[in-house]
């Protein structure tokens, strides 16, 4: 059965609505309803909540930064701090696993490279799986106990499988994980095996295990947790309101994110759109995002737009031509047909941003650079100080202007990536039909064969000084 679309007026009474993002359908429907597009139009779905009003707006950022120091683990959680701009109605049965508070870090030799002053790097690898995901994740399966789910399914390129697996298990209930054979990197699909997932290997891509995630998802039993369901878009936009809390609300003039699925900068626009309706900022930053040159096509969307379509004066495209054999390295976006392009894009348009692509080199040497901070992330993350770099030298981003990257994923993700590119044997000769192509190891840091004497060990060193 086809869920009704509900007239605006018979929802006022709700905590928050579920609308199409099309104007020409605009459908509205009741948060209860279990869908994941416009059942009218096909169209993507955006949560609408009723944003907490007060004529004093910094009475709502006490009250975040006395539960950030609580005991009570709601309160500490970095998603559910923020639980006044979530789309749930009290009694909430929370599934949290202490996700969010993840470190921002600045990072001298990264802006260096870079050609910036002003760089930080806000690292969602440090979340309880090791990615982004999680903040997301705590939201979808929440919903998925509010609505009685038995069975929680997504496709992913490892990083959505790890998460949901964790969180599933956290809730009690079975999550089956669809995943591209030979395509996942070893670190994690363990994760998804150890927390006890349903791990299903299929042959094809990542948007072949999507559309089949999406077809099981019309079972009522099952509950899709991928980035299209937009829970999951309420939880990682709370990255936003942390990220506004650890600046002391002071709103960097860029935020760079690496383009995959495109619902991470989906999520922090929207965050940063709500801060602005309460009043917490006057202002919300440009939002760029940064796609691997082999899985583009947003990038190559975006560098087809007319000025009168970047100035909104003109429609934009319906339609976007995916990639049907995307290939990089950067395995976490190696996705050629992202469902959340159309949000992700209308946010890069009203915000000023770009979207660009990087080449594999171009993401090896910067996944080295931040290493050399001392940070360290998994290949998909470094997009992000590469694309700057890129920015910066056209001119986009200004010497003066401040820069937050965010990190998607651990550096323990994809720990053979680090070790070819440093022993000089990276290459794209391992990825399935690509053609074979040396990446450079342009700051690699090989290990050295040494004597075991003291003497060998002092000599080693000050060759290195």
């Amino acid at each position: 059965m086809v869920p009704k679309a509900t007239g605006a007026a018979e929802i006022t009474s709700e905590l928050a609505v579920q609308r199409c993002i099309e104007p020409t359908c605009a459908a509205v429907y009741a948060i209860g309803e279990r869908i994941y597009v416009c059942p009218q139009c096909g169209g993507s779905l955006e949560i609408h909540c009723h944003l907490p009003v007060s004529a004093d707006p910094s009475l709502l950022r006490q009250r975040w930064a006395t539960r950030a120091v609580s005991k009570d683990p709601v309160d500490a959680s970095g998603v559910w701090r923020y639980r006044e701009v979530l789309p749930f109605e009290e009694p909430v049965p929370v599934v949290t696993l202490f996700e969010g508070n993840t470190p921002i870090y600045r990072a001298p030799r990264s802006a260096e490279y870079c050609g910036v002053t002003d760089l930080r790097l806000k690292h969602q690898g440090c979340n309880p799986t090791g990615s982004f995901k999680d903040t997301g994740m705590s939201a979808a399966v929440t919903q998925a106990v509010v609505l009685g789910a038995s069975t929680i399914i997504c496709a992913s390129t490892g990083n959505t499988a790890a998460s949901l697996a964790a969180y599933a298990a956290r809730a009690g209930l079975q999550a089956a994980i669809l995943v591209p054979h030979g395509q996942i990197t070893a670190a994690k699909l363990a994760q998804s095996m150890d927390y006890g997932a349903l791990v299903c290997e299929i042959d094809g891509n990542f948007d072949d295990c999507m559309r089949l995630a999406q077809e099981l998802g019309a079972d009522p039993s099952i509950y899709l947790a991928n980035s299209i369901n937009p829970f999951r878009i309420e939880g990682q936009k709370t990255v936003a309101y942390e990220l506004m809390e650890q600046c002391n609300w002071q709103v960097p003039d860029h935020i760079v994110v690496p383009g995959g699925n495109l619902g991470n900068s989906t999520a922090l626009a929207k965050g940063f759109q709500e801060l602005l309706d309460i009043g917490l900022i006057k202002r919300a930053p440009k939002m760029n995002v940064v796609q691997a040159e082999g899985a583009a096509p947003l990038a190559r969307l975006f560098a087809s737009l007319t000025a009168n379509q970047i100035a909104g004066a003109a429609p934009l495209p319906d339609s976007l031509a995916n990639v049907e054999n995307p290939q990089t390295l950067a395995t976490a976006i190696k996705i050629g047909a992202p469902v959340s392009w159309k949000k992700c894009l209308r946010a890069v348009l009203r915000s000023g941003g770009k979207v660009l692509s990087v080449t594999e080199q171009e993401i090896a040497d910067a996944k080295a650079i931040i290493g050399r901070d001392g940070i360290g992330c998994e290949p998909a993350s470094a997009t992000t100080v590469a694309g700057i770099k890129k920015l910066a030298v056209a001119g986009h981003i200004r010497d003066d202007e401040s820069v937050i990257a965010i990190l998607t994923g651990h550096v323990l993700k994809d720990p053979d990536y680090v070790s070819h590119y440093h022993r000089g044997t990276l290459s794209f000769a391992s990825v399935k039909n690509a053609s074979p192509q040396r990446i450079a190891g342009t700051f690699a840091n090989p290990p050295r064969k040494v004597a075991a004497t003291k003497a060998a060990i002092l000599a080693t060193l000050e060759r290195r000084r």
